[in-house]
């Protein structure tokens, strides 16, 4: 078990110092560009594929980082550059995890390098779980799976929507219900192979903020994927519903793998808010200790002042809580108290409000396009509402405390 520090050691303060300048010399400089744009930056994406920000062999380096810190503070500086940019890199990571976490190590060598591309010719992944009817409820999941004995092959029909990537990817993964009397616990996740016939992309939304990044529905007509394209199996797949067949006859109440999934998986979320409020924040200091009026800096009024000491205290609490509930993570620790969910709703409001804040002390500045507060503010709301709202992350931590099962 890595001892907890509150201290990068050398060879990450390299790596995020690297990252740091990436996002500085690279992101920074194409953000509002992309945004106004509404595309994915292509040309962004593959120069971090060409120094090695945008491979799995980097992530997974930084995911097994024992002190937990790896993944946290490459989130923390890639979204400091910008966020509709940086969840264009890290969104294939998504689908990438998916397979990690539930593929054979058949599928895992044949298809994450088929997400990532290669240097000269850079490939997207898309996730697939939410729909229109079934955001944070899971086990209203429509999307059905149907195995066809005869062909070997597995037919998903449905819709899928806010998908990152969803519709320009090069491989989708796709959750599926394939047991509709077990609810949450009879979904499964397939590969959807690039040019599989049958699935299309849908409405593409045009977004509030995070405007650089591809979100979309995407729709599966009677789409046909091998056998081999189901993660895990289906001899793995049979036995697990036949142990959840068992425990609903016996009563036992099992916890929803795909909430316990996504509060690991939260931490990483909350580091990406923590990189935007410190953007905003560093921006509103240095405004207001050069803008004048009245002949002084502004930040020597105190209702300038007193902001920004509560938008950097805010910035610090909200990082510590990341690091610790990343440590726990990566050390095997229990979230006995949702600690994944403390940070990411402490991190994602205090995004939402630093960046509120930004805005004020730049008055009529901050409110125009000419100041980047304006798009990081925008950019900041997504964090409140993607990965489990606000309003869920305080229901898992409050059921969490109370030992009430989450569903």
């Amino acid at each position: 078990m890595a001892e907890f520090t509150m201290e990068l050691n050398d060879e990450q303060k390299e790596v995020r110092d690297w990252l740091h300048g990436f996002a500085a010399d690279v992101i920074r400089p194409a953000a509002a560009e992309w945004d106004e744009r509404e595309e994915t930056p292509w040309p962004v994406i593959q120069e971090a594929a060409k120094i090695g920000v945008y491979s799995l062999d980097f992530y997974a380096q930084q995911y097994f980082d024992p002190t937990g810190l790896g993944i946290p503070m490459v989130m923390e500086e890639l979204f400091w550059g910008d966020a509709g940019i940086a969840l264009s890199i890290v969104g294939t990571g998504l689908a990438a995890v998916g397979v990690l976490a539930n593929g054979t190590e058949e599928q895992i060598g044949t298809w994450i390098p088929q997400m990532y591309g290669d240097v000269n010719d850079a490939k997207v992944a898309a996730f697939c779980s939410s729909e229109p009817d079934a955001g944070s409820d899971v086990a209203s999941m429509r999307t059905r799976a149907v195995y066809d004995e005869a062909k070997d092959e597995w037919v998903l029909n449905g819709t899928k929507t806010w998908a990152t990537n969803g519709g320009i990817a090069n491989v989708h993964v796709v959750v599926a219900v394939v047991d509709p009397e077990l609810g949450s616990k009879g979904h499964a996740s397939f590969i959807v192979p690039p040019g599989t016939p049958g699935l299309s992309q849908g409405q593409k939304f045009k977004k509030h903020g995070i405007r650089a990044s591809h979100t979309a529905e995407v729709v599966l007509e009677n789409v046909r994927v091998p056998g081999s394209c189901l993660l895990g199996g289906k001899e793995k797949l049979d036995e697990r519903l036949a142990r959840a067949r068992e425990r609903a006859r016996s009563g036992e109440r099992v916890k929803n793998a795909a909430m316990a999934t996504f509060e690991a998986s939260r931490p990483a979320v909350g580091a990406m808010a923590v990189g935007t409020a410190r953007a905003a924040y560093e921006v509103a200091l240095e405004y207001a200790t050069t803008r004048e009026q009245f002949g002084r800096p502004i930040v020597d009024n105190q209702g300038v002042a007193f902001q920004l000491a509560d938008m950097r205290t805010s910035i610090d609490a909200a990082r510590l809580l990341v690091w610790r509930a990343s440590w726990m993570a990566v050390n095997g620790k229990p979230f006995t108290a949702a600690e994944g969910s403390m940070s990411k709703l402490f991190a994602s409001e205090t995004a939402k409000k630093v960046t509120g804040q930004a805005i004020q002390i730049l008055g009529g500045n901050g409110y125009t396009r000419e100041y980047p507060v304006e798009r990081m503010h925008r950019d900041a709301a997504i964090y409140t509402i993607f990965e489990g709202t606000s309003e869920i992350q305080r229901l898992v931590i409050a059921r969490t405390l109370a030992g009430v099962p989450i569903r």
